[in-house]
């Protein structure tokens, strides 16, 4: 089987793609670079030096002898799709080619726009891609758990069942984003939902909660093949951020009340979720959605737990710079991937004690002040149009961030 993986220099993309290769399959990567150059406009790094793309696909062919094809290009350019789709002539696409950065999208209008156009625009094409040349190709799609929100009754996966003045049906999941990036998602969902149903295209909506672990079977192989660890205010997680905060002595900000609650997983479990998709496709015309997550926390939770494990860190209570309920009802079904055979990791000692030595290992490398949250999802209008980035020093360290 053909598997091409879009965005595939990406944090969860490059390791993908090198499990899929490592299981048998042959398998592409695209990319245009773009989180890369969000680190330069930011003036910060991945906590864990990462090759380049060209270096990493030479590394996995030296180590493995399997060989991975290169396409380098924008998804919101309609003309490199298309090129890309029918040399390639993928089985099965695996999209995560987007901005993927809620703070990100809510720094300011432009960031909003880019965040949209970027997302949907690519979606878009890939998906007018694949009706054209092959619309039996299964397009497994990352979405997200923050397409739902955090309402007040039991999250389903991607459909409820509702009767409604004596009539009874079946219907999307109300959506209740948070920000402009999750917003995109949605309109990600709606337009796949529309061409699957209208063009007999199938897709799998893999919404994803928040994934932690930088260590995979295959990137521990060789340090080129190393995967991104972030951990800044924009585009690292929660509990990367307690672990970076940890082992440079630093106490753990939790934001707000910290009863924020969300759905997590192992980056390992993402790999096999993608794979359990890719082995259990989608039938044509279907759009299915799976809740991919396998334990739900609160920030407070997380921010104890990385307490116990590095003994002696301390925990603060800052402003919360988003718009978020603090306390809140969270409950969502997620029993699709588990009934296709999903064998969790759980985030327990053995992976806080692997966070915690990778970040003291590169303890150099970190710039505290990425940690301090600079975007405020709260604007007067006079802001709305310009809440640049703060410019960072870059002489502060060697290595920024």
């Amino acid at each position: 089987m053909r598997i091409l993986v879009l965005g595939g220099d990406g944090y969860l993309g490059w390791p993908t793609a090198l499990h899929l290769s490592r299981a048998g399959y042959e398998v592409g990567v695209a990319d245009n670079f773009a989180r890369r150059g969000y680190d330069l406009e930011m003036g910060v790094d991945s906590l864990v030096p990462i090759a380049s793309l060209h270096r990493r696909v030479e590394c996995w062919e030296e180590v493995s002898g399997n060989r991975i094809e290169m396409y380098i290009g924008d998804l919101t350019e309609d003309e490199f799709v298309h090129d890309m789709v029918a040399r390639f002539r993928p089985d099965t696409i695996v999209h995560f080619a987007e901005q993927r950065s809620a703070p990100y999208s809510m720094v300011d209008r432009k960031h909003a726009v880019y965040t949209q156009v970027n997302n949907v625009v690519g979606t878009l094409n890939l998906l007018y891609a694949i009706a054209d040349i092959n619309p039996s190709i299964h397009l497994v799609k990352l979405g997200t758990m923050g397409e739902y929100g955090t309402p007040n009754i039991d999250i389903e996966e991607g459909y409820i069942e509702i009767t409604h003045r004596g009539r009874t049906d079946v219907l999307p999941f109300p959506k209740q984003p948070g920000s402009f990036y999750h917003l995109s998602k949605v309109h990600d969902s709606h337009n796949i939902a529309f061409c699957c149903r209208a063009w007999g295209l199938r897709s799998t909506d893999l919404n994803q909660g928040i994934v932690y672990g930088q260590s995979t079977p295959e990137t521990t192989l060789h340090p080129d093949l190393a995967t991104r660890f972030d951990y800044d205010a924009v585009f690292g997680t929660v509990l990367n951020r307690f672990v970076i905060q940890a082992a440079a002595g630093e106490p753990l900000t939790v934001y707000g009340k910290g009863g924020q609650t969300r759905g997590f997983l192992d980056i390992r479990d993402t790999l096999a979720c993608v794979e359990l998709a890719i082995r259990h496709p989608a039938d044509p015309g279907e759009f299915r959605v799976f809740n991919q997550f396998t334990e739900t926390f609160s920030v407070g939770e997380l921010a104890e737990k990385v307490c116990q494990a590095a003994s002696g860190s301390t925990i603060v209570h800052i402003d919360d710079p988003r718009v978020e309920m603090q306390e809140h009802y969270y409950r969502a079904a997620h029993t699709k991937l588990l009934d296709l055979g999903l064998l969790p990791f759980l985030l327990g000692d053995e992976l806080l004690a692997d966070l915690l030595a990778i970040s003291r290992a590169h303890v150099d490398r970190i710039e505290l002040s990425a940690l301090q949250p600079h975007v405020m999802w709260r604007t007067t209008s006079s802001d709305i149009s310009r809440n640049p980035m703060p410019e960072r020093d870059s002489t502060a360290s060697d290595h920024p961030r």
